[in-house]
């Protein structure tokens, strides 16, 4: 028999964002009964981040509950457990399929009903698929994709069952790069393909991504640049055993993983609240267009009050903080007070083999490189800076230290004038420093 809850706070989503709105709900103090946390997952929330890098170790892998929220930036675990004592309800295992923002209610595919005051959309983004594409073959079985624990899960059963085998990873972003790195770390012969005349092209100058696919080289892993996969042939039990590309080439292959980008997940509420830029559009306490309702994390549609514009970024730092600040507001307004608009400095970052870079600010106009960039050095060490009207706007940093990196994020926030590309080339990180 299908039922009905009702609770003050419902956030719907398990994701980062959903698990940093509760320790913001639980500061905020939060009264027992009501808050509940809706999501199609059957765990508490993760740090997904984890999922690309350390879940899929050959040894010492990352396992929950050693990276429920928040512990990726550096707070406290929160079990299970800890819901339960501070009376926040964790409905997990329960996808919602219908939205009704004029009444307030919430239904699940099991056609129960969740009624709500206030609502917190953290749906996040699910992943493209090859078959959402058409492409021919694309349902053959070890196909695969990283979003969720099941889905690294079954990347660890395939990793296990093709032991030593042959992988392609389509795509050439963060998770072909992560994922690349971790197939190869777990003796794989691993390819890489992508149609993009270089790795990270969002982020990487030709510059930058000329060093990691050095290095990725130097490390065994294959890179194929220009061309997409048409198509796969299966085995005789259904797995995928080649990867044509459209450039004519037949790569073999015992596991694909493909990482091609993906979308906020914004369908439930289609023509119900205002949209921009793929995303839910909200203001700088991430109300969105209807009273009541607040979008965070990947599919919302924000002020950068940096930049003056609006803007929608995919990524954990900005998931958890857009949650923190969302929480912050619903209580301010609830007591007539208002709070600071969100303030966001764009932060990326990223992992690999023994490599680790951060990104602030923002990538546009001339970029400069700086220090030593050679994939064949012991430890290179080097950064890109961004100029846009005479100011530094974007910082990027590969092997720095901690304070070497807050050194690049205050260049990013302060947008200091630069005169000339050489002359930062030459400073490099003394520019920084300085700031």
């Amino acid at each position: 028999m299908a039922g009905e809850k009702s609770f003050k706070y419902v956030i719907v989503g398990g994701g980062v964002s959903a698990g940093y709105a509760a320790r913001e709900f639980a500061k905020q103090g939060v009264q027992p009964g009501e808050l509940a946390i809706i999501s199609k997952e059957a765990v508490a929330p993760y740090e997904r981040p984890a999922l690309s890098k350390a879940y899929l170790f050959p040894e010492g892998a990352a396992r929950l509950p050693g990276f429920h929220v928040c512990v990726g930036s550096g707070g406290e675990k929160l079990l299970p457990e800890w819901y339960t004592e501070k009376g926040i309800e964790l409905i997990l295992n329960t996808e919602i399929v219908k939205a009704d923002l004029a009444s307030k209610s919430l239904t699940s595919a099991a056609g129960d009903t969740f009624k709500y005051k206030i609502l917190i959309i953290a749906t996040g983004s699910t992943v493209l698929k090859l078959t959402d594409f058409k492409v021919e073959g694309a349902d053959a079985k070890n196909i695969l994709y990283l979003r969720e624990i099941d889905d690294a899960d079954q990347l660890v059963e395939a990793i296990k069952a093709k032991k030593n085998g042959k992988a392609v990873v389509v795509g050439g972003g963060y998770i072909g790069l992560e994922l690349s790195a971790v197939l190869k770390i777990n003796n794989f012969d691993v390819k890489m393909v992508y149609p993009e005349p270089w790795c990270m092209p969002r982020l990487f100058t030709a510059d930058i991504a000329a060093f990691y696919e050095g290095y990725y080289e130097k490390k065994g892993v294959g890179i194929i640049k220009g061309t997409v996969a048409s198509g796969f042939t299966k085995n005789d039990n259904g797995e995928v055993k080649e990867v044509k590309l459209k450039d004519g080439r037949v790569l073999e292959a015992d596991i694909v993983v493909v990482g091609v980008g993906a979308r906020p997940l914004t369908n439930l509420f289609k023509g119900q609240v205002e949209e921009d830029k793929g995303g839910i559009k909200t203001d700088a306490s991430f109300k969105t267009s209807v009273p009541d309702v607040y979008a965070v994390g990947d599919v919302a549609t924000f002020p950068m009050k940096m930049y003056g514009d609006i803007r929608r970024v995919e990524h954990v730092d900005h998931s958890r903080k857009s949650a923190e600040q969302a929480v912050k507001a619903i209580f301010a307004s609830e007591q007539g007070k208002d709070i600071e608009p969100y303030d966001y400095l764009p932060y990326f970052y990223s992992r690999s083999f023994d490599l680790s870079w951060q990104f602030y600010g923002d990538n546009v106009g001339d970029a400069v490189i700086f220090g030593d960039h050679d994939p064949a050095s012991a430890k290179a060490k080097f950064g890109s800076y961004w100029i846009k009207d005479g100011k530094v706007v974007g910082a990027f940093l590969e092997g720095g230290a901690p304070e070497e990196n807050q050194a690049i994020a205050k260049v990013a926030r302060a947008q200091p004038a630069a005169t000339s590309l050489d002359a930062l080339a030459k400073e490099g990180l003394e520019f920084a420093s300085k700031i």
